[in-house]
């Protein structure tokens, strides 16, 4: 049973939007590639985390803090008897393994994740301890990536790599498992005790208006080469088909999320979106999709006239 789901880093979309609509530093750009990358490989975990039919309890993403120290957990299973804590890592490629380091084949050393996952299940046994919990732990750090491999890997137990993941699931799901009230109870604390996830957020870069690229982005490639035809927009480069309104929409919905505070008018959105030439379309689709912020009578009845005889009036739209 998955007790706590997974959502999507809130900063990855952002950093995916400013991507394609300017010129990140190297930094950011690194930070967004290992984040799109993370997000990746633990959803491939959940898809097999789904099929466990054992009586367990799945809590994803935690951010709890120990002795005024912060830790993440990707992955968390309450089982009867134990509790496991799983570190999903998604290295692609050639790796291999030397007095206890990691290395690409580059010769350059990268975190070593069994040292992140005992460090992590020493701050978690620490805090629920003090919780009046001591159920046994157990770590596994999970090479998601079917495309990984590590040289001169040390035979341990803590270990699973692609080509054992199938079958390590299948053994858990033989585990003899009945979840109680007092499994709840661990849950139910391990929400209630989760830290803010802004508490922990990198710098983003900062960005204007008039810094980005206008025009709406392929929903398959995420370019910017995208022309409308008739009632639909195509990619240039990978020739993805989309309905105008579809993509007029999602273009709407990206501008909210980057300027959150800022109104959302059909001016701007026919601003942002750059290639729809019909103002008036821009506002059909707005009316149609989205709230008027306008609640009165009045206001709707001045907003009707603004859809059908363009009466100068100025309107902002929230999701409905």
């Amino acid at each position: 049973m998955i007790y706590k789901h997974r959502h999507q880093p809130s900063e990855l979309p952002i950093l995916g939007s400013l991507h394609t609509r300017m010129n990140l530093s190297s930094e950011n750009k690194k930070y967004y590639y290992s984040l799109k990358k993370g997000w990746k490989g633990e959803l491939l975990f959940d898809s097999f985390a789904k099929e466990l039919t054992c009586d367990c309890l799945i809590l994803n993403n935690l951010l709890l803090s120990s002795n005024n120290t912060a830790f993440q957990i990707d992955s968390l299973i309450i089982t009867a008897e134990t509790i496991f804590i799983y570190e999903v890592k998604n290295f692609a490629g050639d790796y291999y393994y030397e007095s206890e380091k990691f290395y690409n084949m580059r010769g350059m050393e990268i975190l070593n994740p069994l040292h992140q996952l005992n460090r992590t299940a020493s701050l978690l046994r620490s805090m629920l301890s003090k919780q009046g919990f001591n159920l046994p732990m157990e770590c596994k750090v999970i090479f998601i990536n079917e495309s990984f491999t590590l040289y001169q890997a040390p035979i341990n137990d803590t270990v699973i790599y692609p080509t054992q993941i199938r079958k390590y699931f299948h053994k858990l799901n033989a585990i003899p498992s009945k979840s109680t009230k007092r499994h709840r109870l661990l849950a139910e604390k391990l929400l209630e005790l989760q830290l803010d996830d802004f508490l922990i957020k990198p710098n983003m870069p900062s960005y204007q208006y008039v810094q980005l690229q206008k025009g709406i982005s392929c929903a398959k490639c995420h370019s910017l080469s995208v022309h409308e035809n008739g009632r639909k927009c195509i990619c240039t480069i990978c020739k993805h088909e989309e309905l105008t309104e579809s993509a007029v929409v999602r273009a709407a919905k990206e501008f909210k999320l980057l300027f959150p505070n800022e109104k959302m008018t059909t001016g701007i959105v026919h601003d942002w979106c750059s290639i729809v030439e019909s103002k008036r379309r821009i506002k059909y689709i707005l009316y149609k999709k989205f709230q008027c912020r306008w609640k009165d009578t009045l206001a709707l009845l001045r907003m009707k006239q603004y859809l059908t005889n363009s009466t100068p009036v100025r309107l902002a739209y929230i999701e409905k």
